[in-house]
C-alpha cells in the first residue's frame, strides 16, 4: 500500500483519540506503522512506555554478558520486579485524564494489547466515564476477581507457547525472563512462532532487537475487579488473532465468553484478524481499517 494514498477519507470518520497500551516486553515503538495510519486518518494517537518497558526497561546485568551464563541469567533478580499493576493503571490514568482535559469533545478508544488487557480491566473500573470503548487485542481480558497466573494451567492455554521459552522461574527472578538476544536457532524459532510467526526473518530481527527480556511478574499475580457497574458498562471490542500461539485462540474465546456472562447487557464486540500475535507489526493496515470500523 502506498502510505500517501492512505486507508480511506479522512473526513468520513468520527475523530478519536487511540490511547494504545503495549504488552509485555514491548514498548511503544510496536505501534509506530499503527500509529501512522491512524494519523493518516484523521485520529489522534497516544502510546506510551509502560513503567520497566521500552526506553523505561532496566536489564539484568546478566543479559548484557555475552556468552550467556544460564545458571546466573535464571537467578539474578530482575532490576523491574517490584513494579505493579497499579503502576501501569496510573500512569494510563493519567494519560486519559490530561487527554480529556485538553481535548473533551473527543471520543477516547483504549486499546490494550496481550499482558496490558490487565491494565485495561483495571483502568475501566477506575475511570468509565472518561472512556468511549475498550479494545482487548488478543489481550488477557481476565474475569472479575481473577488474575492472569489463575488461568496459566487451564487447558486452554496448554498449546501456548510463552512458557516453553522462559528461562527463569518468576518467584525466583520477580520477572518473566526471556532471551532475545539468543543465538541459539532453535530458541530463536521458538520465540518468532510465538510472538510473530507471519513476520519474515528480517522483519522479526528488528522487533526482537527492541523487546526487553524482563517483564515483571507482579502483575500478572494481582487479580483486577471488573464491575458490571463501571467496566461493565463501557462498549468493548475483543480483536482476536486467530494464529497466536502466546495467547492461544481457545484462551480468547474462554476470555469473551466469561466477559459476556458477567455483563450479558453489554456482550463483547468481537473481530478477527488472521495474524499471530503482533498485527500491529505483521498486518497494521488491517488492523487499521478494523479499529476504523469500530
Amino acid at each position: 500500500m502506498n502510505p500517501e494514498q492512505g486507508l480511506s477519507n479522512p473526513g468520513s470518520r468520527t475523530r478519536k483519540i487511540f490511547v494504545l497500551v503495549h504488552g509485555g516486553a514491548h514498548g511503544a515503538w510496536a505501534f509506530q506503522r499503527l500509529a501512522s495510519l491512524l494519523v493518516q486518518e484523521g485520529q489522534h494517537v497516544i502510546a506510551q512506555d509502560l513503567p520497566g518497558h521500552g526506553l523505561l526497561a532496566r536489564f539484568p546485568d546478566s543479559y548484557l554478558e555475552r556468552p550467556l551464563d544460564p545458571e546466573k541469567f535464571a537467578t539474578e533478580p530482575s532490576p523491574v520486579a517490584r513494579i505493579t499493576l497499579q503502576d501501569y493503571a496510573d500512569q494510563v490514568i493519567a494519560t486519559i485524564r490530561g487527554l480529556n482535559d485538553r481535548m473533551p469533545e473527543r471520543e477516547i478508544v483504549l486499546l490494550g494489547h496481550s499482558m496490558a488487557g490487565l491494565v485495561l480491566n483495571q483502568v475501566g473500573e477506575a475511570i468509565p466515564h472518561l472512556i468511549s470503548r475498550l479494545v482487548y487485542l488478543s489481550a488477557w481480558m481476565t474475569a472479575n476477581g481473577r488474575s492472569f497466573s489463575d488461568y496459566m494451567l487451564a487447558p486452554e492455554f496448554s498449546t501456548g507457547l510463552i512458557p516453553p521459552i522462559l528461562l527463569a522461574d518468576p518467584a525466583v527472578t520477580g520477572a518473566l525472563r526471556m532471551d532475545f538476544r539468543s543465538t541459539d536457532p532453535t530458541y530463536q524459532t521458538k520465540t518468532k512462532a510465538a510472538f510473530a510467526a507471519d513476520l519474515d526473518d528480517h522483519q522479526w530481527q528488528a522487533a526482537a532487537n527492541l523487546l526487553t527480556p524482563d517483564t515483571p511478574a507482579g502483575p500478572l499475580a494481582e487479580p483486577t475487579t471488573t464491575t458490571p457497574s463501571r467496566w461493565g458498562q463501557i462498549p468493548r471490542t475483543y480483536i482476536s488473532c486467530t494464529k497466536d500461539r502466546a495467547v492461544p485462540l481457545p484462551a480468547q474465546r474462554r476470555f469473551i465468553h466469561e466477559a459476556d456472562q458477567h455483563t450479558p447487557g453489554n456482550p463483547t464486540d468481537v473481530r478477527e484478524l488472521p495474524t499471530s500475535h503482533s498485527p500491529f507489526i505483521s498486518q497494521p493496515e488491517q488492523l487499521t481499517q478494523t479499529l476504523l470500523q469500530l
